[in-house]
């Protein structure tokens, strides 16, 4: 059941243990075209997005925090108690579109491109280091938003980055929304799975063919999803060449590389013990599905409260963004009878 729930990773590991004989000979490089219209809440930026997304799909108008001559993309919607929503490999705030859409009627709600992915820029020398990424998400939160308290949600590497934000600030934190999603030193599939990405042969597949944005997201997508041309194009499209896939796969490698610093995340978790907690995991998701993986996070916060989602996989804001704006609003109910 779980190799048919994420064939697309089983199709990894087949391709490795035989061999990889159709691999393209020549990398693929896209034509990304910036889109022509600048759609950005402050008028008077004239900067333009890096491709054309669907504005029925996401129809939010661009923000830009400026760093070191770097602009990093955030969405900004709503009024009300801020709500961060972080993203991992290889999406972008893309991914959060229907919590956005859910949410922002009742909060204000928050979705950030991190360096090189989405709309963001790439900046010199960057190496993609989670430890990298938690810089900048906390440059954009406290020095730029200047957020006094905010909700955070995380998934996929938006755990580890946006827990070790939450984990140095807790008193900044009013609750937490956990969804598919781990932070201490990986173990059984999911190590193995980072040193599979270390191979020659999955470094060439992820660099020159952009093998996690086409081959292995689409694969865990449902139906209706992966059949969306818009979708897979706003996925694919930010990493238009080589150069720009190196985030791609240094995501999975760090999942090992980064042990040490995971060892430190785990350790601060329980600052967050007291906030309130909301679970969602996609039943499917072979890794952060697992009972295993929900018994440990409930080891940390035992009051949190659990949706698992039969249907649902690894990119969970996709097969079920009705349980994240149920979580939410939960949280924000939690936090009114508080005041």
């Amino acid at each position: 059941m779980i190799q048919r729930n994420f064939k697309g990773l089983v199709i990894v590991g087949i391709l490795l243990s035989v061999g990889i004989t159709n691999m393209m000979a020549e990398a693929i490089i896209y034509n990304q075209q910036a889109d022509p219209v600048v759609f950005n809440k402050d008028i008077t930026n004239m900067k333009q997005r890096p491709f054309i997304v669907d504005k029925k799909e996401y129809p939010f108008k661009s923000n830009w925090f400026k760093k070191d001559g770097v602009s990093m993309h955030y969405i900004d919607e709503g009024a009300g108690i801020p709500i961060v929503l972080t993203h991992g490999n290889p999406d972008w705030s893309f991914l959060n579109r229907k919590i956005i859409k859910g949410m922002s009627k009742y909060a204000r709600v928050i979705a950030f491109d991190l360096p090189g992915f989405g709309f963001s820029d790439t900046p010199k020398n960057y190496s993609f280091t989670p430890q990298e990424h938690v810089k900048w998400v906390k440059a954009l939160l406290h020095e730029h938003l200047k957020l006094d308290k905010f909700i955070l949600v995380v998934q996929d590497w938006g755990g580890p980055i946006g827990l070790s934000v939450a984990t140095d600030n807790p008193d900044k934190i009013l609750g937490l929304v956990i969804s598919n999603t781990w932070a201490w030193p990986a173990k059984g599939k999911l190590k193995e799975f980072s040193e599979m990405m270390k191979t020659p042969k999955m470094e060439k597949l992820m660099i020159e063919n952009n093998y996690f944005a086409t081959t292995i997201l689409p694969s865990v997508l449902n139906e209706t999803t992966k059949n969306n041309k818009a979708i897979l194009d706003a996925y694919k499209m930010p990493f238009p060449t080589p150069k720009s896939r190196k985030g791609t796969l240094v995501f999975p490698q760090a999942i090992t590389d980064a042990a040490p610093w995971l060892e430190q995340l785990e350790a601060k978790l329980p600052t967050l013990a007291h906030k309130p907690v909301e679970f969602i995991f996609g039943a499917k998701d072979p890794w952060f599905g697992t009972a295993k993986n929900i018994a440990k996070w409930r080891s940390f916060y035992p009051n949190g409260n659990l949706q698992l989602i039969a249907d649902a996989n690894h990119f969970s804001q996709e097969d079920s963004p009705e349980s994240f704006v149920f979580a939410l609003k939960r949280i924000l109910k939690e936090l009114k009878t508080k005041e």
